[in-house]
């Protein structure tokens, strides 16, 4: 009953600028549409039926390969996970980038300051690109790093590999030396097992 409720108040609060909503395992999951996300947020904030006041988590998400390829929709989303302290209750919140190419969604961290590094975190990831971010740069690969290592397109062995070279004595980027290979695991019987 409590999520009919949050439902109806989401829909009657931003009305035009959902896209949809689902869910799943007693989470409610609303998806807005792009030209409407940050001012979306900035309600799901502080309109006085919603309140949303904490953003919990924020995430980037590649959907090329989901549903062993039967997904037909957008390629990059921006995932956000959002609790009401006032209110006792939490939405999940998906906006989709408009171009698979050159993926772009609007920063939500000037609505809640704890998304800037989550962020971060997506663009170096999955190359989403956060217009309006403070300081959008890479915060776990090397800066020199090539693509975006959680993209399902990405090499399992990635591009380059760096070493250390102790004749240079610096560290050196190379082309990868590993051999791509395809492990087959070993099948346990039943009749064989522990003995």
């Amino acid at each position: 009953m409590k999520l009919e409720t949050l439902k109806q108040n989401l829909q009657g609060v931003l009305a035009d600028k959902v896209a949809g909503f689902s869910g799943h395992v007693g989470q409610l999951t609303i998806e807005i549409r792009p030209e409407h996300w940050l001012e979306a947020a900035r309600t799901l904030r502080d309109h006085p039926e919603l309140r949303f006041e904490q953003m919990i988590d924020l995430c980037g998400v590649d959907y090329s390969t989901y549903g062993d390829g039967r997904w037909q929709g957008l390629r990059f989303c921006v995932v956000a996970h959002l609790l009401s302290v006032s209110n006792n209750c939490r939405v999940r919140v998906k906006v989709f980038a408009g171009d698979d190419d050159f993926p772009i969604v609007d920063s939500i961290a000037e609505i809640w300051p704890g998304a800037n590094w989550f962020e971060r975190e997506a663009f170096d990831l999955y190359g989403i690109i956060f217009t309006g971010h403070p300081d959008l740069r890479r915060i776990l690969s090397d800066y020199g790093f090539i693509g975006h290592p959680f993209r399902k397109d990405f090499p399992l062995s990635g591009n380059v590999e760096m070493r250390y070279d102790p004749e240079q004595r610096r560290v050196i980027y190379q082309p990868v030396s590993i051999e791509p290979r395809e492990l087959t695991p070993r099948i346990v019987r039943e009749e064989n097992y522990g003995g």
